[in-house]
């Protein structure tokens, strides 16, 4: 077959799954923002302001066991880790006792985030896509389909770097659980199958070096290792 594209496509992203050789499609990354009331406190904001999203490429998800090169322009690459859920049945408007019906699966995932540049938007009200968006900046684990998962309002949350633990936390933390805020994202645009949405992340974050070796878990739903490299020239 002869293709219409004047370049070549871009490689489908894509995420392993937990138990298989298939893998699930990414279209779009949502990122909630704000979710972890003791999060919110260290970052110095109000605990009572509800969440807010931004988003990242779909490229930048990376599978566990993965080398992630230290990002450019930083000198204060921080950790997230977050609970992310997979859309597998697209709509809009979606109440939040529907939301379930929505969710293919679910996975741990790491919302790299360089502050430094984050901080600098945040005073200049700028928007966050480079402080956020950037290259290899979601490493994600597989999916466990959700028939497969434990609840996704429950369940300890954990991020480790060099083996000595720095986020800490559970499901039940979060100021909006995963119905409501999905449910909220679907009033304001269309979600279809391929979204990912990453839920938010607890207090804990910190810079990382290159060298050191993370690992998170969602308790029942999966673990993510991953080494941060050197800066890719």
């Amino acid at each position: 077959m002869t293709s219409n594209f004047v370049i070549t496509p871009p490689q489908q992203a894509s995420l392993a799954v937990l138990g298989s050789d298939a893998r699930f499609p990414v279209r779009r990354i949502f990122c909630v923002g704000r979710n972890y009331a003791e999060h919110i406190r260290e970052m110095g904001n109000d605990e009572r302001d509800p969440p807010f999203f931004f988003c990242k490429p779909a490229d930048a998800v990376m599978d566990s066991g993965s080398v992630v090169p230290y990002p450019p322009d930083t000198e204060d690459l921080h950790n997230e880790v977050e609970l992310v859920v997979a859309i597998g049945v697209g709509g809009r408007n979606i109440a939040p006792e529907d939301v379930l019906g929505h969710i293919w699966g679910a996975a741990v995932g790491i919302d790299l985030t360089r502050r430094d540049l984050q901080s600098v938007a945040k005073k200049m009200g700028r928007p966050w896509d480079f402080a956020k968006g950037f290259d290899h900046s979601a490493p994600i684990g597989a999916l466990k389909k959700l028939d497969e998962a434990t609840h996704l309002d429950k369940g300890r949350i954990w991020l480790s770097v060099n083996g000595a633990i720095r986020q800490d936390a559970d499901l039940a933390d979060m100021i909006w659980p995963v119905a409501d805020h999905i449910s909220k994202l679907s009033h304001s645009m269309a979600l279809e199958p391929g979204d990912l949405i990453m839920t938010g992340t607890p207090a804990g974050v910190a810079a990382l070096s290159v060298g050191d070796v993370v690992e998170a878990e969602v308790q029942g739903i999966g673990a993510l290792k991953v080494t941060i490299g050197p800066q890719v020239n």
